[in-house]
């Protein structure tokens, strides 16, 4: 039993990873008191099994956030079985390879614009000015919603994973409902080529989606592509900066961009996911009750020496044979998005590594990170010589 509180653990605001790999020196399962307590997955293989195990864990729960799960009833992360499975195809039909491709010239076309109004600056937030900004603007030209509302938007994105108690669940719920409505109705009455159109376009076990699905999809859809991918490039850019040495390996080797994407997605990985029990499950000699929440972080997987050599190390040779890391989830509910998100994080790389001086931290600021279901660094101040062709 601990008192460990997913939100805000000892140390947080320095070192996400080392605030979570604490646990991995304990037992592979603990209690938690806080936030009403909950199991969490302590050890690598645990959060991954528990992860996949859609047999005995509802992912109905959502999240460990009360009612969170309750309100906002998202199709398909909080479908199970045949019905998860009915809702998940279109979406992950919406989502193909060929769209991904298509996408990739526009991605490049932002990255260049934002890295062009930074360069002659020699210094920036990394995240204000570009982690918040490139990965949600290709998101909404996704769903095709204005990109001035991106702050908006980003903000309801923050509530959801990093709530700080200004808004309700409900309110939260309602707020992003009464954003989306306009848009689905219009794409439910007149398909155009957006990611939603297409979705809706087909049909759920060959029948049309109801309005109510549609919501809920589209409300899932919405909040999964504010936070995510952000975080991530985030993380990506600091190791960079804190490593000159391979942002010099990259430059001079560009082939090795995917696979270093790979490794860095795998090393840095911030995404956690709450289960509810559905039977008693037993785990290392301990009973996870019927109802019971778990809460598996993806770090605690990636991150473990019984399941990585040298975990901690990125070597972007470990990503040129297939690894099963964590960070896009596994089994039923691995992210739709998997493959849109690596593909943003190898174009951010190619295009920063092409079109950007030498990086580093600024030693008069600090860099600050936060917790939560996805957590995230708030603050990565960067500073390069501007002068530098």
């Amino acid at each position: 039993m601990v008192d460990f509180d997913i939100f805000n653990p000892p140390g947080i605001e320095t070192d996400y990873f080392a605030a979570w790999t604490a646990l991995l020196e304990g037992p592979g399962l603990v209690w938690t008191t806080a936030n009403g307590g909950h199991w969490i997955g302590a050890r690598g293989d645990i959060v991954r099994r528990l992860w996949a195990d859609a047999d005995r864990l509802s992912s109905e729960c959502l999240a460990v956030t009360p009612r969170l799960g309750e309100v906002m009833q998202f199709i398909p992360l909080q479908s199970d079985g045949a019905a998860h499975k009915a809702f998940r195809g279109p979406v992950v039909k919406g989502f193909a390879s060929r769209f991904i491709t298509a996408l990739e010239p526009g991605v490049e076309a932002a990255a260049r614009e934002l890295i062009a109004g930074l360069r002659e600056r020699g210094a920036c937030d990394f995240v204000s000015e570009f982690a918040e900004i490139l990965p949600l603007n290709i998101f909404l030209n996704l769903i095709e919603v204005p990109l001035a509302d991106r702050p908006r938007l980003r903000q309801l994105g923050v509530q959801l994973t990093r709530p700080d108690g200004s808004m309700t669940v409900e309110g939260l719920k309602q707020a992003a409902d009464d954003y989306l409505w306009p848009f689905i109705e219009r794409r439910m009455r007149e398909p155009g080529d957006d990611l939603f159109s297409r979705i809706l376009a087909l049909p759920v076990q060959d029948r049309p989606w109801s309005v109510d699905e549609a919501q809920r999809m589209c409300r899932n859809l919405l909040f999964g592509g504010l936070d995510t991918v952000a975080a991530m490039i985030g993380m990506v850019a600091l190791h960079l900066a804190r490593h000159p040495e391979d942002q010099l390996m990259l430059r001079e080797n560009p082939d090795m961009i995917p696979a270093a994407a790979d490794e860095l997605m795998r090393r840095y990985p911030t995404v956690a996911v709450s289960r509810n029990a559905i039977v008693d499950v037993e785990v290392d000699g301990l009973t996870i009750r019927k109802g019971d929440l778990v809460y598996l972080p993806s770090v605690l997987h990636n991150l473990d020496p019984a399941c990585f050599d040298a975990p901690e190390a990125v070597q972007f040779d470990r990503g040129l044979i297939p690894v099963r890391h964590t960070t896009m989830g596994v089994g039923a509910h691995r992210c739709v998005g998997a493959a849109l998100a690596r593909m943003e994080v190898i174009v951010f790389l190619r295009e920063w590594l092409a079109g950007m001086p030498d990086i580093s931290l600024d030693p008069a600021r600090s860099v600050t990170m936060k917790g939560g279901n996805v957590g995230a660094c708030t603050c990565i101040p960067l500073v390069w010589n501007a002068s530098i062709d």
